[in-house]
């Protein structure tokens, strides 16, 4: 990994493996939602939502990975965008995500409003739509997003690569 890569971000289907307790603190618990509510801007009941399985990215990945085209990758569980991404980088080197470049999914935009909770919190606990960050190279990046498509992935660049530490959005 070095400065002026690429992030790339898969797009999630939900809250993936982490997030749960937070989430049905403040769905179900705070906010006293019903598992059979249908919520419009979910396009599903809040139960459907909550069960909606882990994308798995191994498929559209190990080819990249094989021929040497990913530096990094970090699967966004526990910890989020801001904690997950770091564990890939060499010391001195963060990464610039750029906010709006990728959908946050309703799920999170509906956490984060019925929970008060802060976007830096929501990023902190949540994959707020980003399954999986990819680190490429700048000269190789829309050739790595157009095979991740044509595998089937959503894949938005999300950021940069810089010197400094952590993850900031800005």
């Amino acid at each position: 990994v070095e400065e002026g890569m690429v992030v790339l971000g898969l797009a999630s289907n939900g809250l993936h493996a982490k997030g749960y307790s937070r989430a049905r603190k403040v769905l179900l618990e705070r906010v006293g939602l019903a598992l059979d509510l249908f919520l419009p801007e979910l396009g599903c009941t809040v139960g459907e939502e909550l069960l909606k399985p882990t994308r798995i990215y191994v498929r559209s990945l190990l080819p990249l990975v094989e021929e040497g085209c990913i530096a990094a990758m970090a699967h966004i569980t526990g910890g989020g965008l801001l904690e997950n991404i770091p564990r890939v980088l060499p010391a001195g080197l963060g990464v610039e995500l750029q906010a709006g470049s990728w959908p946050i999914l309703p799920v999170f935009e509906l956490i984060e409003k019925l929970g008060h909770i802060d976007r830096e919190e929501m990023a902190r606990t949540f994959n707020l739509g980003i399954g999986m960050a990819v680190i490429v190279a700048s000269a190789e990046a829309e050739l790595v997003a157009a095979r991740l498509r044509a595998a089937g992935e959503r894949v938005y660049r999300i950021g940069r690569v810089v010197r400094g530490v952590g993850v900031q959005v800005v």
